[in-house]
């Protein structure tokens, strides 16, 4: 009972963050700091915020740490402790997040309306790549799932937009913090760090599925030659 409680919890989190950090993004990312007033400290706290949530995301996510908190926790109390501490996480940092003095850009008319369709297009990749993987294990809600991945040889996945690019799920955060038609420096730091990350982070994350699913997985790269941008990365 106190699994399945510790679960919810972080499930609600986790769809809670994500949708705090969308309002964020879409809304208020539009401050601009006062003309004239310096950019580098709210810049070094914001960048200071994402780098912790990038910190926890990347090292509790590699397979050595899980394994050792699986031997002393189980895979269901380490996956609902994942999910609430990185949904807590993320929402302090665009909670946290400073406006930047200036904007890049302002979209109007008709290619107002091209910059928010590439936003739900974002939004929509993301969602059905999410799908493919199964959206109750992203929020850890399926511990049958998580227990049967201790016990038996993973399942590599390669349906759906997995043909596309080998990490759809950031092809379509690519797409979201890409495309807004208002692109303050406040957005503009967001989204370059976030994507800075991914970019970094992807090698290391192929690395550990190698070693989880050896040849198929080497197989798979050579089939699908996007990592996560189709011909750009």
């Amino acid at each position: 009972m106190f699994v399945r409680a510790l679960q919810w919890v972080g499930a609600i989190l986790f769809v809670w963050s994500l949708a705090w950090g969308g309002r964020a993004y879409f809304q208020r990312f539009d401050a601009v700091a006062p003309a004239g007033s310096s950019g580098l400290v709210p810049l070094l706290i914001d960048v200071a915020l994402f780098s912790a949530f990038a910190l926890h995301h990347s090292v509790l996510a590699r397979t050595p740490l899980k394994q050792w908190l699986h031997a002393r926790v189980g895979p269901d109390v380490e996956r609902a402790l994942y999910v609430i501490l990185a949904s807590s996480l993320f929402f302090a940092c665009t909670w946290g997040w400073r406006p930047l003095p200036g904007t890049w850009y302002a979209l109007t008319g008709a290619w107002w309306w091209v910059g928010a369709a590439v936003q739900w297009l974002g939004v929509a990749v993301t969602l059905l790549a999410a799908r493919t993987l199964s959206l109750k294990e992203l929020m850890g809600l399926d511990p049958a799932r998580q227990v049967r991945s201790t016990t038996e040889p993973p399942t590599l996945e390669t349906r759906g937009l997995y043909r596309l690019v080998r990490h759809p799920i950031y092809f379509g955060w690519v797409l979201f913090v890409g495309g807004a038609p208002l692109m303050t420096s406040t957005r503009l730091l967001f989204a370059v760090v976030s994507v800075l990350y991914l970019v970094i982070a992807i090698p290391f994350e192929e690395r550990g599925l190698i070693e989880n699913f050896g040849e198929p997985y080497r197989a798979y790269r050579r089939t699908v030659r996007w990592r996560m941008v189709p011909g750009i990365y």
